[in-house]
């Protein structure tokens, strides 16, 4: 039987905090699991930002899909990609990873993923302006105006400009 689920705000963070979201490349398999779970229809991102050690997501699973196999593929599918390129690029952070835990032998992600759904308008958009005020935060001076920060959905909403095609406007 298919679900039906709300949005989700879903904020998950690389382990122990560190900051493996700074490389661009990382950004870019974030970016591609993305992509890949939109087109093969599994759900759909309204908004997003890749931060230095965080992602904050508003996603919808879609229908025929349980919130674990969408979630799992992506945690999979990133930290794969993340072992790959670290192996090949730079061994002595991929050391850092290094967990050895029975199904493992490497964490990209922690634990339990905050995960919260939205179910009303105002909490969504919330949630929304929190993830695209992000990169402004005195901690992060990523950009000075939310639209200037390249990671993230945020030039899509306040601009129209859309470079991540696989992205919905909330309210479609």
């Amino acid at each position: 039987m298919p679900l039906n689920y709300y949005p989700e705000f879903l904020t998950a963070t690389i382990l122990r905090w560190q900051h493996l979201l700074k490389d661009d490349s990382c950004k870019h398999i974030i970016v591609d699991s993305l992509e890949w779970l939109v087109t093969n229809k599994k759900c759909k991102v309204y908004a997003f930002v890749i931060m230095p050690n965080h992602i904050h997501l508003i996603w919808k699973i879609l229908d025929g899909f349980t919130m674990q196999e969408v979630q799992g593929a992506f945690f999979s599918f990133t930290a794969h990609e993340f072992k790959k390129h670290l192996k090949k690029n730079n061994k002595r952070v991929l050391s850092e990873y290094f967990v050895n835990d029975g199904d493992r032998m490497h964490q990209f992600w922690e634990r339990d993923s905050l995960v919260k759904e939205c179910f009303t308008q105002r909490f969504t958009e919330q949630k929304m302006e929190y993830t695209h005020q992000n990169p402004c935060k005195p901690q992060w001076n990523l950009a000075t105006l939310p639209e200037e920060y390249r990671w993230s959905s945020a030039a899509f909403y306040f601009n129209g400009d859309n470079k991540f095609e696989w992205l919905s406007h909330i309210n479609e």
